[in-house]
């Protein structure tokens, strides 16, 4: 007997041997069959879609639950755009807090709002003597109080307070960590709202330190929420890359650096395991911390690189001989050129033909660049709602040419790379379904045509957050598509977006979202 059998329904399943169905049937928690396989089993539970359309739940191959689950519930600045406004907010957030030694959480800060960076002293004025942690939108850059400066140990680099990369890694190292049940419900906020938005498995991109890192101990929170039963969607964490240690290791092992006990990819289970090795090499387009060739439009800046080249380069050599799949941060194509010349030694060295490496964001890549993706098998996992969301800004500082150049869509498919699909949440909206309509129009917030040449079919936009996705996480056997034998878990739409106008894409409403055979929303839509 089955558990459920959802029939009346437009089943897209994104598997080329049977491309649609009708009805699906799922037992303990796996898909058995379609159609006729399944139409005259009897089922405890049959749900009538009435027409509504089924995909494979949505991959996002790239996001920060933690940290989008403390953005909301952490006073945020978002979206003041006066210095006086986000005083007022941070004046707020101090008069919450209790000791004076206490540290204040900030959280929306984004400098372009306001055409400059606020600095220590205007913090100074409203914190009473207060840590203040101003966090900057994009992840890789922070305002901080002259409380926080006094503790920096010398020769940590700031301009009035602010403080972007390896430096705001500083400041954060300043801190008691969180802790883990603090970690725990704020990744749980995090997943209902992706589960919301169709989103069923997501691979959580750094943990344990680098730039985002919340605690040492940051794996436990994630445990702590499965043995608890309140992990809803599945996850797959990637540990940063500072947290491997040199080891003493047999020779033959190929293990110069590593996690305790030599844990690598692919430890754990169906709900949460190790994926992919997070390495920074750049920071972000938003700080102005992209590491580029040439300078942003109208400066003379070209960004940074995380640390010395050879030090990155040997650091993504070592994460390779030791068997890690290897998510590495390459924003501006600077950075992307270290990354593939990184890979390159690494596949030299030790040649591992299913290695499937990652270029995580690959926001700005020229077109001689595209060839070597495709020689190397590294997957591109862009985020789409970036240029959505910021488009005019990015278009603007990196010119005419350039624009073209930015989170690609058609010349990856066109050489043969692997385009994935994913949010980097919390730094923009997360939705699959607006990223989805992005790829396809090209079209920022304002309307702008930012790379319309990029522009890629609904088929293939779905693809990148299906198909794709589970073959950047390694999980192409069991998720990606609705196939007997993989995992009951899809999404339930209200329309089917390859039949609406694409301006209506990012609205079609998600209906429900199955993890596991069981609809985890509990919106009563169906």
């Amino acid at each position: 007997m089955l558990c459920t059998r959802l029939t009346n329904a437009n089943i897209l399943t994104m598997d080329p041997d049977r491309p649609v169905a009708r009805e699906l049937g799922i037992w303990r928690g796996r898909i058995v069959g379609l159609d006729e396989a399944v139409a005259a089993l009897p089922a405890r539970e049959v749900i009538d879609l009435g027409g509504a359309t089924v995909l494979p739940g949505f991959i996002d191959s790239h996001v920060h639950l933690a940290w989008t689950g403390l953005k909301q519930s952490t006073p945020s600045v978002a979206p003041c755009e006066r210095a006086e406004d986000v005083l007022a907010v941070v004046a707020d957030a101090v008069s919450r807090t209790g000791a004076p030694g206490d540290w204040v959480d900030v959280m929306g800060y984004d400098q372009r709002a306001l055409g400059r960076h606020l600095t220590a002293a205007e913090l100074d004025s409203v914190c009473r003597g207060r840590k203040v942690f101003l966090m900057h939108d994009s992840g890789h850059g922070c305002v901080v109080s002259t409380a926080v400066l006094d503790l920096l140990p010398d020769g940590v680099p700031h301009r009035d307070g602010f403080l972007a990369e390896g430096a705001m890694a500083a400041a954060r190292g300043l801190r008691l960590p969180y802790a883990q049940s603090d970690i725990a419900d704020a990744v749980e906020r995090a997943a209902r709202t992706c589960l919301a938005e169709g989103v069923t498995a997501v691979a959580e991109a750094g943990i344990g330190g680098g730039l985002l890192g919340h605690s040492p101990v940051e794996l436990g929170a994630y445990q702590l929420l499965r043995d608890q039963g309140r992990l809803p969607l599945r996850v797959q964490l990637m540990p940063a890359a500072d947290t491997l240690r040199p080891r003493g290791a047999h020779r033959d092992d190929g293990l110069p650096r590593a996690l305790d006990l030599g844990i690598r990819t692919g430890f754990g289970d169906d709900w949460l395991s190790l994926g992919a090795l997070k390495v920074y090499t750049d920071g972000g387009m938003m700080a102005r911390t992209a590491a580029l060739t040439a300078p942003y439009e109208g400066t003379d800046h070209t960004g940074q690189l995380q640390d010395d080249p050879e030090v990155l380069t040997r650091l993504i050599v070592d994460g390779h001989l030791a068997g890690w799949q290897l998510a590495v941060h390459a924003i501006g194509d600077r950075a992307a050129d270290l990354a593939l010349d990184a890979l390159e030694r690494a596949q030299g060295l030790r040649h591992r033909p299913d290695a499937r490496h990652r270029i995580e964001h690959a926001g700005l890549i020229r077109p001689d660049q595209l060839p070597r993706f495709a020689r190397l098998g590294v997957s591109a996992v862009v985020q789409p709602t970036f240029l959505h969301s910021f488009g005019d800004d990015y278009a603007r500082v990196m010119g005419e040419e350039r624009a073209a150049w930015m989170y690609r869509g058609r010349a990856f498919l066109d050489h043969g790379v692997t385009l994935v699909g994913s949010s980097d949440r919390p730094v923009t909206d997360g939705a699959p379904l607006r990223a989805v309509q992005f790829m396809v129009e090209r079209a920022s917030a304002s309307g702008r045509r930012v790379g319309p040449g990029e522009a890629i079919t609904v088929e293939e936009a779905l693809r990148a957050y299906t198909v794709a996705g589970a073959y950047a996480c390694r999980w192409e056997d069991t998720a990606g598509s609705l196939a007997p034998g993989k995992r009951a878990d899809l999404v339930v739409l209200g329309d089917d977006p390859r039949q609406v106008d694409p301006s209506r894409i990012g609205r079609i409403e998600v209906l429900a979202t199955f993890v596991d055979g069981h609809d985890m929303t509990g919106a009563g839509k169906l």
